[in-house]
């Protein structure tokens, strides 16, 4: 059952009928997340987990059990388990659990410490203002400051905070990244600072923070802009005393994590207005490191081209080996509102559906084809702040009346505002 239906959210899973065949399929190949049972025979669940500790260090296990204990959850999470479930669970929750698993794949691996002529993970460019960030870069590395990397969205900024952790002393240590303006401000507290059994309805174990994850090693908090207030005193409160707590427990545990945070939103102004603590953002800010557009960096774009066209042609198996000069010509034209993101998706396409080895005009995108474009016609995203500025302007700042007119709920409309910098008095 749990095969047909991870089948259908595009997971490619693979199915094996006792301990033993998972051991010998493990030693085989490589899963990115393990689902285990505990009660299976001769060998159970927990040997299972073991030899994949083992076998697969970077990939997470999931456990699985109708028999729940304490005594088998403490056994399971003290022998690695990424998490423990007790049957009969809903989908939903062994949905959000795998998610989180995956994350934390991600996040955890850490590659070995670079040789020093190494190039910075996949920063790409050669422009006077990169040069000037991979030096910043290799200054921030070699200390313990708090960094904040600033710039518009699909700039890069987690490229950053990753190669300031590559470079750094805490390299074999984990990094590990949450977007802040993904999740709800009760689901980020509960990510950034764990929380202890019993402290709300589902929390049925204790669950370490994301402070606790990453001891030793770095956070980087993306797009911090988009936390609430009471959450950025708890940031500050953990920043400054080195200390965290569980929500639901009074204990207090000593965090050792560098602190790296990013935002396309002007703090400076949104603290002056009273929308961001001032105080964080002085503490976040010891070292800042802005990002460029790339539309104010087209030099760099000859190199990108050649670093996404090699990258998506080894991934869809492709024999592309560049662009032509026509098709360069449209890509410096291209205002490039999404930066490298955009790039790196329009040449991810024209990869995709090609046949020939070089890619030409005809390939590409039809935004970046299109006139419109070029010309700096007025992105969706302009659009639509500018449609909701109308409506509150009709409705008098009236939040509600304005999420109805809209066709949307009042939440929405209060993040839409922040993301694209609508003032809005709160209601």
């Amino acid at each position: 059952m749990l095969k047909e239906v991870l089948s259908r959210w595009n997971h490619a899973v693979t199915e094996v009928g006792s301990g033993e065949e998972a051991i010998a399929r493990g030693e085989k190949e490589p899963f990115d997340v393990v689902l285990t049972d505990i009660r299976m025979g001769r060998v159970d669940g927990l040997a299972v987990l073991k030899a994949f500790r083992r076998m697969q260090p970077e990939s997470p296990v999931i456990v699985m059990t109708g028999f729940g204990s304490i005594d088998t959850a403490v056994s399971a999470m003290n022998a690695g388990a990424f998490d423990y479930v007790s049957k009969p669970f809903k989908f939903d929750a062994i949905r959000l659990t795998i998610e989180r698993a995956l994350e934390q794949r991600e996040t955890k691996a850490t590659p070995a410490a670079p040789e020093q002529d190494e190039p910075l993970v996949t920063l790409i460019g050669h422009s006077r203002q990169m040069a000037e960030i991979y030096k910043t870069i290799a200054q921030a590395a070699k200390g313990r400051s708090t960094v904040l990397v600033t710039g518009e969205s699909g700039t890069g900024k987690e490229l950053v905070a990753r190669a300031i952790h590559r470079h750094s002393e805490r390299a074999d240590r984990p990094f590990v990244a949450i977007n802040c303006a993904a999740l709800p401000d009760t689901l980020l507290e509960s990510e950034l600072f764990g929380y202890a059994k019993g402290a709300h309805s589902t929390a049925t174990t204790d669950k370490p923070g994301l402070f606790e994850v990453a001891g030793g090693g770095t956070l980087f908090l993306d797009e911090v802009g988009d936390t609430s207030l009471p959450l950025q005193a708890k940031l500050l409160r953990v920043i400054e005393e080195s200390e965290t707590r569980r929500l639901g427990d009074m204990k207090t545990i000593r965090t050792d994590v560098r602190i790296l945070a990013s935002t396309n939103k002007d703090l400076s102004a949104m603290s002056r207005d009273g929308k961001f603590r001032g105080d964080l953002y002085y503490r976040l800010k010891v070292v800042t490191i802005h990002l460029p557009p790339l539309r104010e960096r087209k030099e760099d774009i000859p190199s990108l081209v050649d670093y996404f066209v090699a990258k998506y042609s080894a991934i869809y198996h492709k024999s592309v080996t560049g662009m032509s000069a026509a098709a360069h010509a449209f890509f410096q034209k291209h205002p490039w509102m999404g930066n490298v993101r955009e790039l790196a998706h329009a040449i991810e396409q024209a990869v995709a559906l090609n046949t020939k080895s070089t890619i030409e005009v005809e390939d590409l995108p039809e935004e970046v084809r299109s006139p419109a474009a070029r010309e700096g016609v007025m992105s969706l995203a302009a659009m639509e702040k500018k449609h909701i500025e109308q409506v509150l302007s009709t409705t008098k700042g009236n939040m509600k009346a304005a999420a109805e007119l809209l066709g949307i709920d009042r939440k929405t409309l209060y993040r839409k505002c922040a993301e694209y910098g609508v003032a809005v008095v709160r209601e």
